[in-house]
């Protein structure tokens, strides 16, 4: 997890600082199907009440888990499929994709390329 804000929380959960967890989405928690089983684990040590805004579950029962554990599954296989779709245009071979700064352009799959603008 390379998530400072989410770190944070849950060092606040070990002490004691936190009895409700509120998310706007589940998935705005992660993405990841593991880091998720892990969280929900912390949560459930600690006695925790888990909240979507705009999702309705119940993490006490196991359809509950069941809905939560369906649902994390396609986020992380859409932020696969989206990595997937990214990589594949940068590499699509046959057409120079570039990334312009402030004074050079960038080529994606070759050399650095000066030019003025």
């Amino acid at each position: 997890m390379e998530r400072p804000g989410l770190k944070k929380l849950l060092v606040d959960i070990a002490a004691g600082k936190v009895d409700t967890v509120v998310v706007y989405k589940v998935d705005r928690l992660t993405r990841s199907l593991s880091d998720f089983a892990r969280i929900v684990e912390s949560f459930d040590k600690q006695g925790l009440s888990f909240v979507s805004v705009t999702q309705q579950f119940n993490t006490t029962s196991s359809m509950g888990r069941l809905t939560l554990n369906v649902l994390f599954s396609f986020a992380q296989f859409e932020r696969e499929v989206t990595g997937e779709r990214i990589r594949d245009k940068v590499r699509r071979p046959g057409r120079r994709q570039y990334i312009r700064t402030a004074k050079e352009r960038v080529a994606l799959n070759s050399e650095i390329d000066s030019c003025s603008r």
